[in-house]
């Protein structure tokens, strides 16, 4: 077992059985001028999550990790958009309007496809999410079942929504959550800082919360020591 200095103790994980989840590092979300910044939102607030969460995604293919990608989108017709969720905001800016890279949150259009510096290395599966969550309507579940995980190493954005979300329901289903929080991002800073400790909180009620330079320490092989 690895073991990670974390809130609120260690974080114990067999990497054999942990899959790290990367949720929503999408163009609409993350570039100026997409989505998010037409929103009012100050993407340098997201953005300073790429390079800590490209040096994670190295260190963890470099492990052999399984690593699954999400994007949070719906179909063209928006036959799986509920109007509790399309109903919100400036109806020229609501899912499916026109937006500065294509349709919003629509599947198949330009900000609805992850950034360049983060994008999945091949073999390395992307879910399609018409919620928040990672769970809801997608096969995550059944892929984590099928591939023995136990354990989820959690990153990407917005702390307080989707990463949020899919930590509370992998937590009801069983998995130990750890939220890296130098790879998780909110546009709200005050969010961000709420956010991972409601994660830790009353003895971890829905996981840990480290650093990521703590967690690919602990993915680096123990070194037998050398005798002269």
């Amino acid at each position: 077992m690895a073991i990670v200095d974390a809130l609120p103790g260690p974080y114990s994980f067999d990497p054999a059985t942990t899959a790290l989840i990367v949720i929503d590092m999408q163009r609409d979300f993350m570039e100026p001028g997409g989505f998010g910044e037409t929103l009012g939102n100050d993407v340098a607030q997201l953005r300073r999550t790429i390079e800590p969460t490209r040096a994670l995604l190295a260190a963890a293919r470099a492990a052999g990790l399984t690593i699954i990608h999400t994007r949070e989108g719906h179909r063209p017709d928006l036959s799986d958009c509920p109007p509790a969720k399309l109903n919100r905001g400036d109806p020229s800016l609501r899912i499916g309007a026109p937006g500065p890279m294509g349709r919003i949150l629509i599947r198949g259009e330009p900000g609805h496809d992850i950034i360049d510096e983060l994008a999945p290395a091949p073999g390395e599966p992307v879910i399609d999410k018409p919620g928040k969550g990672a769970f809801y309507a997608t096969d995550l579940g059944e892929r984590l079942t099928a591939g023995g995980i136990r354990s989820l190493v959690v990153t990407g954005v917005t702390t307080e929504v989707c990463v949020h979300t899919t930590v509370r329901e992998a937590n009801d289903r069983g998995y130990e959550c750890l939220v890296l929080a130098d790879c998780v991002g909110s546009y709200f800073p005050e969010f961000q800082a709420a956010g991972l400790k409601m994660i830790a909180a009353q003895g971890g009620i829905f996981g840990w919360v480290a650093e990521s330079p703590a967690f690919i320490a602990a993915l680096q092989p123990v070194k037998e020591p050398t005798w002269n």
